[in-house]
């Protein structure tokens, strides 16, 4: 085989397998797409009834409306907002008068003084989620200081003494400034497929040009 036709082939073939790749992650696209679409649809839905035993995979992201009284404690989650800065996401248990749940009633500034609980029945409409925020590496709570690193529900529920269930708001019934909900949404889910095209689509080219760079040195030298 001549030192050309190697070139040519090894030309080919890389391109070939980098062009491979990068339809794949089109594909991969699409499908994320498609997956964010529907939690987007399920998120926005129409807010239901909290459920009795609302099921971790089926109930996940679920519009739910509560009615009940804020009491007992409220934990602080630290966190960071862009154009905000550092925070706090604020936990507190409901009461609806059968049973007791916890909400995450929205972000409060780092500086900003947390307002009192509204006192009697208040109405959240929000979403279910069960954040799996917490791993090897996440720092264990400050009980004393009440300063969460993660929303732990399992922890938080034991502590609050409410059910292990979490509403996020989205809105409330009542003037929560300067606690502002953080809702539910899909931002945080992971959609790099199109710059992961880009990069092979791109290889693929740069590999395709340096193969008939070196075929062209090849035809100049032998000249």
């Amino acid at each position: 085989m001549s030192r050309a036709l190697f070139v040519i082939l090894i030309g080919l073939g890389g391109a070939a397998i980098l062009i491979s790749l990068g339809v794949w992650q089109v594909q991969r696209l699409t499908w994320k797409q498609g997956i964010l679409a529907e939690i987007n649809g399920r998120i926005e839905a129409p807010a239901v009834p909290l459920p009795e035993q609302p099921d971790p995979k089926e109930a996940a992201y679920l519009p739910v409306k509560v009615t009940g009284s804020f009491e007992g404690q409220t934990l602080r989650v630290l966190v960071s907002q862009k154009d905000q800065g550092a925070g706090y996401r604020l936990i507190t248990a409901l009461n609806t008068g059968d049973r007791r749940v916890l909400v995450d009633r929205g972000y409060i500034p780092n500086e900003a003084a947390a307002p009192p609980l509204p006192d009697g029945p208040v109405t959240i409409t929000g979403n279910l989620q069960w954040p799996q925020e917490t791993d090897s590496f996440t720092p264990a709570p400050d009980i004393d200081g009440n300063i969460w690193f993660a929303r732990d529900v399992t922890a938080m529920s034991q502590l609050l003494q409410s059910e292990p269930v979490l509403v996020v708001a989205r809105a409330l019934s009542y003037d929560a400034a300067p606690v502002s909900p953080l809702p539910v949404d899909t931002s945080r889910i992971p959609n790099d497929h199109l710059q992961y095209a880009i990069t092979w689509f791109s290889l693929a080219a740069i590999w395709a040009a340096m193969s008939l760079y070196f075929l062209r040195r090849r035809a100049k030298t032998e000249s």
